[in-house]
């Protein structure tokens, strides 16, 4: 079984092994648990188990025959409504986290300035950080956010996320970069100013975006390493400062 197939079966709640038994059953037809079991390879007491959980999800029946039940594999169209089903779910239970619950829970948090510190590491660090960025952003009535950046880290910076300039762009989301040092591309939805400096320059990465500030740097080997602080206190601070040298540049 391919693995996209197999990954399909799992969002839809499926075992590997209760998808290997409704696939053995759709080719037998209406069979035995002995028949079953024989033909999928899988002992008779877990067979037997597994098709009773197969039962509850709606894709496989039975009836009786004598003294021996007899199952059989609903048409395969079924997977497509269970889909739908789970995909009405999931519509409700998102609408229910935005209006209902994750305000309730906001409610709950202590009514003081605080902030939530964050360490992330490596590639799938960075993504993540550069992820968050997008989807902050793009939730603002103003999209756009901040960042110094130094020459040294943007060779790094996009490895995990190539597309991420193309994705912020999609968002419509515009950035303003005060670059470190000579280079950095113009692209789309973005303005960029310069700061000369003498000598070299450690790599670095800070991305302003209300209520959070990110900071990403490169340990030994190149090795990326990002901290993310969320602090309404903080972002404000780092965001007058960018604006007022962005003025005098």
């Amino acid at each position: 079984m391919s693995p996209s197939i197999q990954q399909a079966f799992e969002q839809l709640g499926l075992t590997p092994r209760e998808t290997q038994l409704y696939q053995t059953l759709l080719k037998l037809g209406p069979s035995s648990i002995r028949d079953i079991a024989e033909h999928s390879g899988i002992n008779r007491g877990t067979t037997y188990e597994s098709l009773k959980q197969l039962q509850s999800k709606g894709v496989v029946s039975y009836f009786p025959k004598g003294k021996r039940r007899f199952f059989t594999a609903e048409n395969p169209d079924i997977l497509l409504n269970l889909a739908e089903e789970k995909r009405s779910r999931l519509d409700k239970t998102i609408e229910s986290l935005k209006n209902t619950i994750i305000p309730s829970l906001h409610q709950q948090q202590p009514d003081y300035h605080h902030t939530n510190v964050r360490y992330y590491e490596g590639d799938d660090g960075i993504e993540w950080v550069l992820r968050d960025i997008l989807n902050v952003v793009s939730e603002q009535d103003h999209k756009e956010y901040c960042v110094f950046s130094s020459k040294p880290i943007r060779p790094f910076l996009y490895r995990p996320f190539p597309n991420y300039t193309k994705q912020r762009v999609k968002l419509g989301i515009n950035v303003k970069v005060i670059a470190l040092g000579d280079g950095g591309e113009e692209a789309e939805l973005s303005e960029r100013k310069w700061i000369k400096t003498e000598g070299s320059v450690d790599a670095s990465y800070i991305a302003i975006y209300p209520p959070k500030c990110a900071i990403i740097s490169l340990a030994s080997n190149n090795f990326p390493s990002a901290v993310v602080l969320e602090s309404k206190d903080i972002a404000k601070a780092q965001q007058i400062i960018f604006d007022t040298l962005w003025k005098m540049l």
